[in-house]
This record gives structure tokens, sequence and C-alpha cells, in this order.
């Protein structure tokens, strides 16, 4: 073998001649066709003469490169050129260049101002191959788990449109061989600065056919990198087409998102934004999203630049796709694209339902509830045609919204357990997570999915394990229900511990989706109430989990009394109370139907110091409307109970509600009023009536012929206090302790007396905490807010004084 050299004076200063280096790679590339040694030999010096006809030429002498390696010049060679067994020429860089897999060796025909700035470009950071967490990134997380991974782009195969405005990454060009590509690759070489803008965009389409275990090897390549710089050197010289057909290319050979050359590209679009089409524009976005990489500022200039007065069915919903997977929609655009959706709703094919509803769920999009009703019917009219993923997206949307819309629940009664044994593990989450949020208890969609998951529990990621078990426990699903369910929901969490540093919030969704069915991993309370972890959850502050971890605490401290684990410092509970409370004190002690209640019992009780309206356990983020009696029924001041064994007699007669009281002793009851508020409790039992229902008969007093006149006050029949007697009643000193709460159809599961898991929770740590629960029914209560104070006040003592019978 032969070789060309160059001066050793030369070499020893690291210098290596242009036209050695340029032809190296051209050298290995005609050896890598099997060329014989002698013709190779006599190709070099052919190429040696023509580009250096002065030069002269030493014979090979193998001891000139044979250097020690301790002498060797760090600087002198900036690249080692190896050889692929495909022929592909791989750089090798430096010690100092190994973090930048696309570095080479300055190209000959920039000039050096070009240099310097894609330079910039190309060294500015480390080309990381993992593609950023962009988009839907968690959801794609650990993807490689999960079995019948749902297309989200399957919606592009419904219309011939669609091939103008998106990619079909389902149908790759026809694959060329690597030979080809070498001899692709050579040309550049040879051509080098000669290279138009045509003839980039030419070679990058025709690479972008190459076998797809191949992309790698010419990623790799050194004249592929060099072929990169040209296209950036030939970026503003690009037609619109030609752009998008290399962006499309990259595409194609699997180029990193975290490659700085995409960061030019969005520039130049950006600034082409305003010339291009319609079908351009979402064509590029598209490719954007084929990429992985988030460009908010093209879509900004695409949203701005778009036209949608004339916009067809394939193009909004491709739209609304960007818009989902971008995650944001203008807010002056919610209206046209609003109207234009009703306006193709009927148009709309099964699969562009659940994409429309995926894309208004992911950017967060809120439509009027008439639109989003008429979406849902739309839906519901074509379920049967319907994939797993978009029936999930229905349900995303529905969520998202807050509707709930009756016919389509009904539906996915029976729909979901047929589909539930082909659905994966994402979907039966995103299922189960839609009936919590909706607070829709259906045991037939929720005993489907419990039969299912714990076969599938190895596939849950930790978000899909603890989203699962939130759903279950704020459903009111108990263990016993379905055992298997919750331990292997639990095992998965274990199995998958690590991922709660990244993902503090999902450790707490699912304990306290345990705790509300009274279930308590220790081992994992601990990790959640260790120092480092409080500290590490604390630092997501857009999260607010300060809550969750005061609540979970609280638990610990109520329903674990052995527990000898962690507990959350003072300050962060103190903290936490505070904002709850002062939370609770702007809404939920601002409602109608809590203050009247307040109102009432101060009136029936004797005054403010008999009723106090706080947060018993602020832990469960609501409060309570406090009331302490004596064994007897006698109401004690809520502030001072503890230290006051009997009630001064003086207070009862002078105070001006009991003097009422005392008027009202003589009333007389019939028997058929005294029956009917003895029974009323019973005939206002939940079991009897659901919250959606119409509310019974409710209590109306009517007084006899010869007490007509009397006043609001008297009118008031009710059975005799026990506190009015003839004798003073010595106190027992510990109180009868009531929480008087004030229920809204929230706090119960959809047309069902099922209450949700957080009001579960507070109801049994009441009791452990000593008090006896009284619940003024939001289907008794707010009925009675239209009707006398005196029918108020009736119901509210016989809700009071039944409560300590």
């Amino acid at each position: 073998m032969s070789a060309c050299v160059i001066y050793r004076q030369l070499a020893r200063r690291g210098h290596v001649p242009q036209y050695y280096k340029d032809f190296l790679p051209a050298r290995l590339l005609h050896m890598a066709h099997g060329k014989p040694e002698a013709e190779a030999d006599e190709q070099e010096k052919e190429t040696e003469a023509a580009v250096h006809p002065g030069m002269y030429r030493l014979h090979y002498n193998p001891t000139l490169y044979r250097h020690p390696k301790k002498e060797i010049d760090a600087a002198a060679i900036k690249v080692k050129i190896n050889e692929d067994p495909q022929g592909f020429i791989v750089a090798t860089p430096s010690f100092r260049q190994q973090t930048n897999h696309y570095s080479v060796s300055s190209s000959r025909r920039l000039s050096s101002t070009k240099n310097k700035l894609l330079d910039l470009a190309f060294n500015k950071a480390s080309e990381d191959r993992t593609p950023p967490r962009s988009f839907d990134s968690r959801e794609a997380q650990s993807s490689e788990d999960y079995h019948n991974k749902p297309d989200p782009r399957a919606f592009q195969r419904c219309r011939p449109e669609y091939a103008s405005t998106t990619l079909n990454l389902s149908q790759r060009p026809p694959a060329i061989q690597s030979k080809w590509a070498l001899l692709l690759l050579h040309k550049v070489s040879v051509l080098k600065g000669s290279l138009k803008a045509a003839d980039v965009a030419e070679f990058l389409r025709e690479l972008g056919h190459l076998h797809q275990e191949q992309t790698s090897l010419v990623r790799s390549d050194t004249r592929f990198v060099m072929l990169l710089r040209y296209s950036v050197e030939n970026l503003r010289q690009f037609s619109h087409p030609q752009l998008l057909q290399v962006l499309e290319s990259f595409v194609w050979l699997d180029l990193s998102a975290a490659h700085s050359i995409l960061g030019l590209f969005e520039s130049e679009l950006i600034h082409r934004a305003s010339q291009m089409s319609l079908h351009q524009l979402l064509l590029a976005a598209d490719l954007w999203r084929c990429l992985r990489k988030p460009v908010p500022q093209f879509l900004k200039q695409l949203y701005n630049s778009i036209e949608l007065r004339h916009i067809g069915v394939a193009e909004l919903v491709q739209l609304l796709y960007i818009m989902g997977e971008g995650r944001h929609c203008p807010k002056d655009l919610v209206g046209p694209i609003e109207m234009i959706l009703m306006r193709h709703l009927d148009r709309l094919k099964p699969e562009e339902v659940g994409t429309v509803c995926l894309g208004l769920f992911k950017s967060q999009t809120s439509l009027s509830e008439r639109s989003v009703a008429c979406l849902v019917d739309k839906a519901y009219s074509v379920v049967e045609e319907m994939s797993d993923f978009a029936m999930v997206n229905v349900f995303k949307l529905l969520r998202f919204s807050h509707l709930d819309h009756k016919v389509w629940l009904e539906v996915m009664a029976q729909e979901v357990p047929r589909r539930v044994p082909g659905m994966g593990v994402m979907g039966l989450m995103h299922v189960t997570l839609a009936c919590s949020a909706l607070h829709y208890r259906s045991d037939s969609i929720l005993m489907s999915v419990a039969d299912r998951l714990p076969s599938m529990a190895q596939q849950c990621r930790s978000k899909d394990a603890c989203k699962l078990l939130w759903s279950f426990g704020t459903l009111g699903i108990p263990p016993s229900q379905c055992p298997e369910l919750y331990s292997s929901l639990v095992a998965a969490m274990r199995q998958r511990k690590a991922e709660f540093q990244r993902y503090p919030e999902h450790l707490l969704t699912g304990l306290l989706g345990l705790a509300f069915v009274a279930q308590f991993p220790e081992d994992l309370l601990a990790l959640a109430l260790s120092p480092e972890f409080v500290g590490l959850a604390l630092k997501k502050t857009q999260l607010e989990l300060s809550k969750d971890l005061f609540t979970l605490d609280g638990t610990v401290g109520l329903e674990l009394p052995h527990w000898t684990g962690p507990r959350l410092d003072v300050r962060p509970r103190e903290e936490a109370a505070e904002r709850l409370w002062r939370c609770a004190q702007s809404d939920i002690c601002q409602k109608p139907e809590v203050l009247e209640a307040e109102r009432l019992l101060q009136d029936l009780l004797g005054g403010k110091q008999f009723v106090c309206k706080r947060m018993i356990l602020p832990h469960t983020r609501s409060i309570d409307l406090v009331v302490h009696l004596d064994s007897t029924g006698i109401p004690l001041p809520v502030n001072s109970c503890l230290e006051t064994a009997v009630i001064p007699e003086k207070s009862l007669s002078t105070s001006p509600s009991h003097k009422t009281l005392l008027a009202m002793v003589g009333v007389r009851l019939t028997e058929d009023l005294l029956t009917q508020m003895l029974s009323s409790k019973k005939n206002m039992a939940p079991s009897a009536l659901s919250p959606q229902s119409s509310p019974p008969a409710l209590l109306r007093l009517e007084a006899d012929e010869g007490e007509k006149q009397m006043n609001v006050e008297t009118e008031l029949a009710m059975t005799r206090p026990r506190f009015l007697t003839d004798a003073p009643v010595e106190l027992n000193k510990t109180p009868v302790k009531l929480a008087i709460q004030v229920s809204n159809r929230n706090h119960y599961c959809y047309q069902s007396d099922q209450l949700m898991g957080l009001h579960a929770l507070k109801r049994r740590q009441l009791k452990v905490a000593g008090y006896r629960v009284v619940e003024l029914n939001h289907w008794e209560w707010f009925p009675l807010l239209r009707k006398r104070q005196a029918e108020k006040l009736a119901y509210l003592h016989c809700k009071i004084y039944s409560s300590i019978d």
C-alpha cells in the first residue's frame, strides 16, 4: 500500500494539507467499493497532480507516522477518520470534542464569518440523542411497556385531503441501497462549496430514503455533517417546497430534536410564515411534531398568519391536532374555531371526533357547554365506529369541561366493559380518571377495569398506578370489593419508586387515593413524609403540593396512632392551614346555605357563642359549624365549654332567643305534628332520595284555629327542649361535640348517596376526633331555604337533637 504524505516539518506543527483531508474520505470510499489497490494509488496520484501540481511527492515512509503518544500535539489532528464496516466514514472526535457528536473540521469552502456563525450553531450545546421532554412527553415515557399502543395520527387516514398538510409516518419512501447513499456522500465531498440549494435539498431528500436501520450511520458520517452545514449556508436560497422537503428528510433520517441546526430552520420558517399558504404552514407544523421538537414561536406565527374563513374539515382537524400537541390555543381563535367546528360537525368522521376532543383537551380550550354537548352527541352517534383511543379522548374532554353528559355515560356503562380486554393501561387509567372527575360511579365500568388491571400492573407507570388508585379511592370502591386491584397497584408503586424523585406529585396522588379507603402502606408514607421528599415536593411550586402533604400528614396523625415515622414540620403545616382557611373564608364561608344555617343555629341555641364556624380538621379542606351540648342537650359555649360545667340560669332568662323559646313552650302540639317531626329524618333518608331527584314534601306546620294570629317566632312548634326544665341540671363535663356539615351535590357521587373520597375521609376522621357528624343534606336543606323561618328552625332542631339520642 502506498500513500501520499506531507512534509515532516508541517506534520510536527499539526498542519495537514487541505487536499489530503479532502481526498482521504473519497479514497476510503473508493476502496470500500472493491477497486484494486493499484488503481486506487493511480487515482490518488492523478488527484494530487490536479489539485496541487507543484507539490513535492515523497515516497511512503511509515516511520513518519510513528510518533510516541506523549509527543502528539492535541491540536495536530482534529478528527480521526475511521471506516465503518459498510463504508461510512465516522468521525471520532478528540477527547475535548466528545460531547459534540457532530464536530467536524472547518469547511474548506465557507468564509470565516460564516464558519463562526455555524460553529456557534453546531457547538453551542451537546447534542443529546434523547429528544427533549416536549408536548405529550409525560404520556410517552416508558411507552415501550404498553401493549396495543394507540396511533394518535390515525385520523390522518380518514381523508385524502390530509396528504397535503401532514406527513404519513406509516409510509416511508422506497428504500435505497447503502451503496447509493455512499455515492451521494462522496459527491458531497467532491462538490463541496459548489453545491447549490437545489442540490443540497435533493441530496438530503435521497438520503432520507435510506433504510431506517442505516440512518444512524449516515448521521455519524462526517460528509453528512458537511451537507448539513451547506444546508445552513443555503437556507435563504431554499424555496418554500424545498425547505419543507429538507425538514421532511430530517424526519426520515431521525435527526435528534436537540440538534442545533433545527433552531436555524425554525427561525427561517418563522420569517417566512406570512408568505406561506395554509397547507404549507400546517405541513411545517406537522413536520415539527414528527421531529418531536417544541416550536412555540413558530406556532404563534402560524396562528397569527392563518385565515379561518374558508378552512375545510381536514384543515380544521389538523389545526386542532397541532394546537393540542402545542398545548396552547390563542384566546382570539377560540370563538372562530368553535363556530367553524359547529358548522362542520356533521361531516366529522369517528376518528376525527376523537382528535378534536383531544386537541381541545390538551390545549385547555373551553368551548361553550352547548358546543361540548353537541360534540359529545356526535360522538355518541358514531360510538360503535370509534376506536378505543377516540372514545377515551371524549372522556378527556368531558373531564376537562366538567360536563356530565348523561346519555354518553349511560352508553359507556355497556361499551367500556366490552372494550376493556383490548385496551391498554393508559386508556383504562384515563377512563377511570374521567369517571372520578365527573363523580360518576358505575360499577360495571369500574369492576371491569378492576378485573383487568392486576394482570397488567407490571406495565403501569407510576403515573398510571397512582391515578388509578386515586380514581378508585375517590369513587369509594373499597378494597374488600377488589382486593387484587389495590395490592397490585401498590406493588407497581413500589416497583417504580425511583420515578417519584422526578414526579413527586404522583406519589402523593396515589397515597391520598389509598387514604380515602383507609389503606396506609407505611413504607410509602415514610418516603412521602421524609424531609428529603418533602423538600423536593415543595420545590414544585406550580403544583401546590403543600396541601396534599398537609392532608396526608394530618391523616397519619389521626388514623395511625402507632406511627413513629417522619411527620411534616410545624411551619409547613401552619402555612398550609392558614392558606386553606383564607380560601375557605372567601369561598365556602360566604355561601348562602352556610350563612343561613349559621344564623338559624344561633337563633335556635341562644346566641353566637354557641355556634362556631371553623375548620375542625383543616387538612380536610372544608369547614364545619361546631356546636357543643351536654349529655342532656343543653348548649355549651363553644369557646369555653371545657371550663364551664353549668350554664348559668341567668343567661337562660336574659337571652332574647331563650325568651322566645320559653314563650314557645306553651304552644300546643297536635299528634299529627309530633309524628311528622319525629319521622322527618327517616322520610328524608338518602337511600330513599337521590341527589338528582326531587326532594320529598318538607315539613310544613299549620296552626290550630285559635292560634292563627301567632307571630313567626311562636309559630315554631317543636318538642320541648331538654334544657327547659323546672330544675337546674348538672352538666356532664365531657360535652357532646357536633360537627354540622352543609353538604352540596359535589360531595357525592353522581346520582348516588356515596360520599366522594375526601369527604368520606373527613367523616371518618371526625368520628376519630370525637365528633358526631350532623349533615344538612343538600336535597333537604336547599329547598328549605325558600321556606318560612319556622320550618327551617324545626328542621335544624330535629337534626341536632336526634343526633344525641
